[in-house]
């Protein structure tokens, strides 16, 4: 009944029913972690199903939830846990496609706190420098020459507003 819940897109509903279920060999299938940790990304818990992808063992399967994961979070605006699923499945996979969403969620996770410092009277970089710290290192983690100009504009941006989240300037200049 969850997953019929889920598939109609009442996803509140389908995350209780999916969570009353308490057969371990049934909780262990994919068909219901996919739709667990898609209940988890459209009801705003990311974090949750990247949870569920770490307690995954099938490695074909932990590949397809990561794959639905980072789709999801990119879809809903979850971009830190889409670019942190983009950057695991590049690294299993050189399509450009994964690029493209890695690309598309760091550079929406550095929008988000550039927004969240404009509009945010009680904005801390405290809070946010893991983050850009971790966006970076996704980024620097890539061959693509384009993750170095994105580089270089977060830190400048860092820089500029008080931020020294990397000790030394961008490789390239």
């Amino acid at each position: 009944y969850g997953i019929s819940l889920a598939s109609t897109g009442n996803f509140k509903a389908a995350e209780e029913m999916l969570k009353t279920i308490h057969n371990t060999s049934y909780k262990s299938e994919y068909c219901f972690l996919s739709w667990l940790a898609r209940c988890y990304v459209m009801n705003g818990t990311p974090e949750k199903a990247w949870e569920l992808y770490l307690g995954t063992k099938n490695v074909d399967e932990s590949y397809q939830l990561l794959d639905l994961i980072a789709n999801d979070c990119y879809q809903m605006g979850h971009f830190l846990h889409a670019a942190k699923a983009f950057n695991i499945l590049e690294k299993v996979d050189s399509d450009s496609d994964i690029w493209e969403g890695k690309r598309g969620a760091c550079i929406g996770a550095f929008q988000k706190i550039v927004v969240a410092k404009e509009w945010d009277n009680n904005f801390r970089f405290a809070s946010h420098e893991k983050d850009l710290k971790e966006i970076i290192s996704m980024l620097k983690s890539t061959d693509n020459p384009q993750s170095e100009f994105i580089v270089r504009s977060i830190w400048t941006w860092s820089k500029d507003n008080g931020l020294h989240i990397i000790s030394n300037t961008p490789t390239h200049q």
